[in-house]
């Protein structure tokens, strides 16, 4: 059973999602995405996604769902946000850095999307979340998200979350858009995903757009981010100074003059 929930995505670099509950309405989130939540609003670590499809199989079939998160290098447990009380109750889930919340009705998108490993944030209860392997050896070695993506299924609300601004594009039967392989957030079920060399020594070299870049080909949607969190990091830590303990700002005059006395 798939619960129909009620949302509002606040903010605008740094957002969040407030998820309003009925009585014995159930939301299922990422361990630490909770921001607030009413009074009545309980939470339980959960194996699995808490779906009818993991628990299909039982305490196996828990426990296999939970193994494929582990796969994806996500936390092994998730977290059921349930309303206990008599009345409507709210439930917020912040974004881990900045970007964008997107809602994904599945059921406007065929029952299934594809996304990124990290990209996923919280769903209604009933929402499967597996994993989607890449058929071919070179995406999985290149593609920037290893042999393997998320999986999300059924027929109820998703929020995915993904750096910078986002963009979607609608891709005709056979036509062909090439990415960065870190900038894909998500697509439908029907896109073609493969990884292609950027092709010349110095395009490959002195470029600076990597070896490769991800070929994704319609009929179907794509989501894509501007600033991956990975590149984000890669940047920061790029510029952090050597030594974080020094009082004086390091791109300074007097930083500078600093650094030579201390030598």
């Amino acid at each position: 059973m798939i619960h129909d929930i009620d949302y509002e995505i606040k903010g605008n670099e740094m957002q969040f999602v407030e998820i309003e509950l009925d009585p014995r309405e159930t939301v299922i989130a990422e361990s630490g995405a909770m921001m607030m939540m009413d009074n009545s609003i309980t939470m339980d670590a959960i194996f699995g996604d808490g779906s009818e499809r993991s628990k299909s199989g039982g305490f196996f079939g828990m426990l296999g769902s939970a193994a494929k998160r582990v796969i994806t290098g996500e936390s092994l447990f998730m977290t059921a946000f349930t309303n206990e009380g008599m009345l409507k109750q709210k439930v917020a889930f912040a974004a881990p850095y900045p970007g964008k919340i997107l809602p994904m009705d599945l059921r406007n998108l065929g029952g299934r999307l594809i996304c990124q490993k990290d990209s996923f944030l919280c769903c209604a209860k009933g929402v499967s979340i597996g994993i989607e392997f890449t058929k071919k050896l070179g995406t999985g070695f290149f593609g920037g998200e290893g042999f393997i993506l998320q999986k999300l299924e059924g027929n109820g609300l998703a929020f995915i979350h993904a750096g910078g601004t986002i963009v979607k594009k609608s891709l005709m039967p056979g036509e062909t858009i090439k990415i960065d392989t870190g900038c894909l957030v998500a697509m439908t079920q029907n896109v073609r995903y493969d990884i292609q060399f950027v092709g010349g020594i110095k395009n490959a070299v002195f470029g600076g757009e990597g070896l490769f870049f991800a070929t994704l080909t319609g009929p179907g949607d794509v989501w894509i981010q501007s600033l991956p969190f990975s590149k984000l990091a890669s940047r920061v830590y790029a510029a952090a100074p050597q030594n974080m303990g020094k009082s004086v700002d390091e791109g300074s005059l007097l930083g500078t003059l600093g650094n030579i006395f201390e030598k």
